[in-house]
């Protein structure tokens, strides 16, 4: 092997580690978190759908939640993959 062989097969393994440490590593860390906020979903907490509506978990099944959205406290199903973030509640 010669010199420039070696030099693009170093390059090529410190680029994947660039590439890994900046956007494979962070993205798989939130992705994570995404899934202990969903999996650790309770009734009464305040919740954001990745649609951007703010609704109160009622139920809370397996692969799904119900949600109660409105005045009138409609109750929709969700998938649990459709929560986004989770709000805190503000004290008064």
């Amino acid at each position: 092997m010669n010199g420039n062989m070696i030099f693009s097969i170093v390059y090529m393994v410190a680029l994947f580690a660039i590439f890994y440490f900046l956007f494979i590593r962070p993205q798989k860390k939130k992705e994570k978190q995404l899934e202990d906020l969903r999996s650790s979903l309770k009734v009464g907490q305040m919740v954001v759908t990745i649609s951007g509506m703010l609704a109160t978990v009622a139920k809370v099944e397996d692969e799904c939640v119900i949600l109660e959205v409105g005045p009138n406290r409609t109750k929709m199903p969700f998938k649990k993959w459709a929560i986004a973030s989770v709000e805190e509640k503000k004290q008064d």
